[in-house]
């Protein structure tokens, strides 16, 4: 690996191109090869992720006003694929739509370490892309294996939520280098397209405080859109702000660090394989990745407090970002309201945990379900619970050894005789050194579950038969990666809601 190091340089440096951060990125994306076995078979594992949870997400609200406005921008051949219609359009379009299926029910996967971020946001926009200018599956392949790689090397390098700047940032650098890598654009290309993303895509944390909104789910959508557009203009010979990151009046001087910045990024060598893909990690369960754990110490705990209702306190003792985040410590009241939204709840830990320990299990409708939020032994357990940092899990959180990274914490349960009950756990059961691993056939098993009743049995053969070749898969053939619905359904429920401009 290489040290690349970033800091703010005042206009009169003219600092060289090839030592700026957006050119480092560029210089991945077109230096990506075809990705080993490993990371090939985990790029198939996160398609068939992405298709799980955009499918199960099609009847929701954000999910059909993103379609309403993709189709709006229909186009003769050859266009992009939109989850859930038969219809072709524009692939910044078909990214858009896409995107936010995937998102919106926050169960797609996730890398954190400086940052946080769900990579898997990166393969909509590659997808629409790859269909639109008749890439084949093993174009694509290179693409994801890229854009994760950058996206990786970014979260862990760089910090953006201790300035409040939301992780879109990093993801949209992703996208702009995946989509190099799949096109096999010239590095120069690559690098404005990489500085326009990251220029246009700086947004504050607000979409992810207090009353959280249905953007959490456009967010990324939004990113990947713009990564197409800014590679489009850079393809057309379209200069960029520069040095977008180390620039004086860039992104490190008055979005992050101040003038004072320093910081550095990992990046691989030339030749060297892509492989963090397989550092980032599934969600079993949809809720906020530091959840994940918390859900499965909640599953194993309910065994050992009898009645809930002679709970007299919880106390999770957690990471910074967990407390801070989702936890008490982010001192919303949202997170404790018992009416508010379901982006909201997910990312109220004292809410999850408490619906995890009455039943259980999670389930991705069911667990955020209105009537289920307001349910009075709920709300009063729900109340009961707080959070603290705890130092020692702040440091496994940012543990450089990914054996030893750590996203759980301890629960302490006191009941109201004063007996104390008390777990914890590190890591979730499905991360990679957790009990039970996601594989394959976990990942299989995700997708049946979750397009149950959405998707025909024989369509379901036919999309996971598709996403296995993914590697040998002639251009003609990336359709194949859009399991087929009931479009008429979709279709009805489409025109149920309100119309816009488009």
């Amino acid at each position: 690996m290489i040290e690349h190091h970033v800091r703010v340089h005042h206009s009169a440096d003219r600092l060289p191109r090839e030592d700026q951060l957006a050119w480092k990125l560029a210089a991945v994306a077109t230096g990506t090869e075809e990705p080993d076995a490993d990371s090939a078979a985990m790029a198939v594992n996160r398609v068939i992720d992405n298709a799980s949870v955009a499918v199960a997400s099609l009847l929701r609200r954000p999910v059909a006003v993103a379609r309403a406005q993709a189709t709006a921008h229909r186009t003769a051949t050859p266009g992009a694929s939109v989850f859930g219609t038969s219809i072709r359009v524009s692939p910044e379009w078909a990214a858009w739509a896409n995107g936010t299926a995937v998102r919106e029910l926050d169960f797609h996967d996730t890398y954190l370490a400086a940052d946080y971020s769900h990579p898997g946001d990166n393969i909509p926009p590659l997808l629409a892309v790859a269909q639109h200018s008749g890439r084949t599956g093993a174009d694509l392949l290179r693409g994801v294996v890229a854009a994760y790689e950058i996206h990786v090397a970014l979260v862990k390098g760089i910090c953006l939520h201790e300035h409040r700047i939301d992780h879109v940032a990093h993801l949209s650098a992703a996208t702009a280098g995946g989509l190099g890598a799949m096109l096999r654009l010239p590095t120069e290309t690559v690098y404005q397209a990489v500085q326009q993303a990251v220029h246009t895509t700086t947004a504050t944390r607000q979409s992810r405080k207090g009353e959280i909104s249905s953007w959490k789910a456009y967010a990324p959508a939004f990113a990947g859109k713009a990564a197409i557009e800014a590679v489009d203009r850079a393809m057309r010979g379209e200069t960029s702000p520069s040095p977008v990151y180390e620039g004086e009046d860039g992104f490190l001087a008055w979005m992050l660090d101040g003038p004072g910045s320093d910081y550095t990024v990992l990046l691989p060598e030339s030749g060297e394989a892509r492989r963090a893909i397989l550092d980032t990690y599934p969600k079993e369960h949809s809720a906020e990745y530091q959840a994940q754990a918390v859900i499965d110490l909640a599953r194993r705990l309910r065994e050992k407090t009898g009645p809930l209702r002679n709970v007299r306190s919880v106390v999770l003792h957690t990471s910074h970002h967990t407390h801070h985040v989702i936890g008490s410590g982010a001192n919303d009241p949202q997170k404790y309201d018992p009416t508010a939204s379901r982006e909201t709840l997910d990312h109220s830990v004292p809410y999850i945990f408490a619906v995890a320990l009455e039943d259980g299990t999670w389930h991705h409708e069911r667990s955020y379900a209105p009537e289920r939020a307001r349910r009075p032994e709920t709300v009063a357990l729900w109340q009961k619970i707080t959070t603290v940092e705890d130092p020692e899990w702040t440091r496994r959180y940012h543990d450089p050894d990914p054996a030893r990274r750590a996203f759980g914490g301890r629960a302490v349960i006191t009941l109201d005789d004063g007996s104390v009950v008390e777990d914890e756990l590190a890591v979730a059961d499905a991360h990679p050194a957790g009990a039970r691993p996601f594989d394959r056939p976990a990942y299989v098993g995700k997708f049946r579950t979750l397009t149950d009743g959405i998707v025909t049995a024989s369509a379901q053969d036919a999309f996971l038969d598709t996403a296995a070749r993914l590697a040998d898969l002639p251009a003609d053939r990336l359709d194949g990666l859009f399991p087929t619905v009931d479009t008429d359904a979709v279709a009805a429920y489409d025109a149920s809601l309100p119309k816009g401009l488009f």
